[in-house]
C-alpha cells in the first residue's frame, strides 16, 4: 500500500486520459503551474533566495485509489493483438499481460500528475524509464484496486525528475503488480545535485528482428492504451510541443519487447527498461532479444532497440525471473 505519508483519494472511476490532458493543456495555455515553480522555469528570472519562488513546490502527499478496477477481456485481447503478445492461458483462464497492466494503472496515475498542486508542467514531460515487479498472475475478468503516488522529486543534469508509483492489490490486498515510471520535467530546476553518473556506451548487439512502425503506430497504441498524448499522434500535434515529428510511446516499444521474451505463465518475473532516443514515426526499430533459457527453464532475457542506421539506441532492459 502506499503508507502511512499519504493521505488516501478515493476516485469514483479510472479517469478519463482525455480529460486528463486536457486539463494539463489548459493549466500550460493558462500559466495555470503551481505558485513556486513559475521563478525556476527556463526563460523566467529566478527568485531571490527566501523569497515567494524560492523553491518548486512539495509533491502532493496523496494517493489517488481506484477500487474493482476490472481487466477487461476484450480491452485486453485488443491491446495484446497491437503489441504482438499471444495468449498466455493459466488454471484459472487467460493471464493478462503485464504491458495492458500498466496500461489499466496508467490513467490513475496521470490523476495524481495533473492534480492542481502537482509541481511540474505535464506536456512535454519525458519519459525516462519503468521498472516493474510482476508478482502474481492476474485473470482476464479479475477485479483489482488500483493505488497511484508521486515520489522522488530530484534533480537531473536537464531538469527535474520524479517519479510515479503505481500498485495493482487483489480485492483481499494481496499485491500482484507495481509499477515505478521515472519522468523528466526539463528546465525546471529543483534543490540538490543530479546524478550525472555515465551511461554505458552502446554497442548495437546482432540483431533478433526489426519492426517496422508506420506513421499510425502511436494512433493504434493510443487506441488501445488510452494514451492519447499528441506527442504521439501526428507530425503537427508533436511540433506544437517542440519535437521533430511523433514518437512512439516507450510503452509500446517495452510491451512489445516483454512480448517476444519468453516468460512461462504464472511465473513471477522483474521487469526494467530504459529509454534513450525516441522513435520517430514512421521508422524501423532493430531489436536483439537474448534469453536465459527457454520454456521452465527461463531465468530472465535481456532486449535492446535501436536505430539501424546511427546506431543510437532507442531502449535497453531486462526481465528477471523472481524467485520467493
Amino acid at each position: 500500500m502506499a503508507g502511512d505519508r499519504y493521505e488516501t483519494v478515493v476516485l469514483d472511476e479510472v479517469p478519463s486520459l482525455g480529460g486528463l490532458y486536457a486539463r494539463a493543456a489548459a493549466a500550460a495555455a493558462g500559466g495555470l503551474l503551481p505558485r513556486g515553480l513559475t521563478g525556476r522555469l527556463p526563460g523566467r528570472r529566478p527568485a531571490r533566495p527566501g523569497g515567494a519562488g524560492a523553491a518548486p513546490g512539495a509533491l502532493p502527499a496523496v494517493a489517488h485509489v481506484v477500487e474493482a478496477v476490472v481487466v477487461d477481456a476484450a480491452g485486453h485481447e485488443a491491446f495484446c493483438r497491437t503489441v504482438g503478445a499471444p495468449p498466455r492461458e493459466g488454471p484459472g483462464g487467460t493471464q493478462a499481460f503485464s504491458g495492458y497492466l500498466h496500461a489499466l494503472a496508467f490513467p490513475v496515475a496521470m490523476s495524481v500528475l495533473t492534480r492542481p498542486d502537482f509541481p511540474l508542467p505535464v506536456l512535454g514531460m519525458v519519459h525516462l524509464a519503468n521498472e516493474v515487479e510482476h508478482r502474481g498472475a492476474v485473470t482476464v475478468g479479475e477485479d483489482l484496486t488500483i493505488t497511484a503516488s508521486a515520489e522522488r522529486l530530484r534533480p537531473h543534469r536537464s531538469g527535474a525528475q520524479v517519479d510515479v508509483v503505481a500498485r495493482l492489490a487483489r480485492a483481499d490486498g494481496e499485491p500482484v503488480w507495481t509499477g515505478r515510471s521515472s519522468y523528466l520535467a526539463k528546465g525546471v530546476h529543483v534543490p540538490g545535485t543530479a546524478d550525472d553518473a555515465a551511461r554505458e556506451e552502446f554497442v548495437p548487439p546482432a540483431p533478433t528482428g526489426h519492426w517496422r512502425l508506420t506513421a499510425g503506430t502511436g494512433r493504434d497504441y493510443a487506441a488501445v492504451s488510452g494514451d492519447w498524448n499528441p506527442i504521439h499522434l501526428s507530425g503537427p500535434t508533436a511540433r506544437a510541443l517542440g519535437l521533430k515529428g511523433a514518437i512512439a510511446h516507450g510503452m509500446y516499444s517495452a510491451s512489445r519487447a516483454l512480448a517476444e521474451v519468453g516468460v512461462p505463465p504464472g511465473t513471477p518475473f522483474r521487469w526494467t527498461v530504459e529509454f534513450a532516443a525516441p522513435v520517430l514515426l514512421p521508422g524501423t526499430v532493430a531489436v536483439a532479444i537474448a534469453d536465459d533459457g527457454r520454456g521452465a527453464g527461463w531465468r530472465g532475457s535481456r532486449c535492446a532497440g535501436w536505430d539501424p542506421r546511427r546506431r543510437r539506441p532507442h531502449f535497453t532492459g531486462t526481465v528477471a525471473r523472481l524467485d520467493g
